[in-house]
């Protein structure tokens, strides 16, 4: 009997020994590692990137050229150049100019890039009509050609008070840059004037 007691006895310690172990272990690792609902979750989201992309128009800041210079500088720069004469394919002032030579020189004068043929003006600014055309505006014709439907000429307007006037090399009569009022000749073969102060 006293021997059955005992083994009972000793039976008993055991699993009370295992028992505390076992809960001791499961207290130390709930204290060391937290249930994960507990932890801080971090709910924001990462920052966009700051940087503008250069393919999202979205994005772009475009200065408008009316910020960058005066206009009134650009045609008090292009009337300085009266007088010199015409020359095809030429934006060379020491030479001559062509029409569209003459208008890449003087906005590159004022660091602003254009396109160098007068054709290539064709899809590019913003038109108006010619009664809201301004000092500083471009002025775009077809070519001489009586059969042309492409544009060819093209100058600076100087002034739209009683009448349109513009500065341009011309290979007519005056044989380079000169002013010319917007007369039947002209009108005839005018295309659009471009707003300048809204870039190109």
């Amino acid at each position: 009997m006293v021997k059955y007691f005992v083994l009972l006895v000793i039976l008993l310690a055991g699993i009370s020994y295992f028992s505390f172990r076992f809960i001791k272990g499961s207290i130390t690792r709930q204290a060391t590692v937290p249930h994960q609902d507990s932890l801080p979750v971090n709910t924001e989201s990462p920052p966009h990137d700051s940087l503008s992309v250069t393919g999202d128009s979205s994005e772009k800041t475009i200065t408008p050229w009316s910020q960058k210079i005066a206009l009134n500088d650009i045609v008090t720069f292009a009337e300085s150049l009266k007088g010199t004469p015409y020359l095809y394919a030429s934006s060379d002032p020491a030479r001559g100019f062509d029409c569209s030579g003459f208008i890449t020189y003087v906005f590159n004068h004022f660091g602003l890039q254009v396109p160098r043929s007068s054709v290539e003006f064709t899809n590019r600014g913003i038109a108006v009509p010619l009664s809201k055309a301004k000092r500083g505006d471009l002025i775009l014709f077809k070519g001489t050609d009586s059969l042309a439907t492409e544009v060819g000429h093209m100058g600076i307007v100087t002034e739209n008070t009683d009448s349109l006037r513009f500065i341009h090399s011309s290979s007519g009569k005056a044989d380079g840059v000169t002013v010319t009022a917007l007369n039947a000749y002209y009108l005839n073969r005018f295309v659009k004037v471009i707003a300048i102060d809204k870039g190109l």
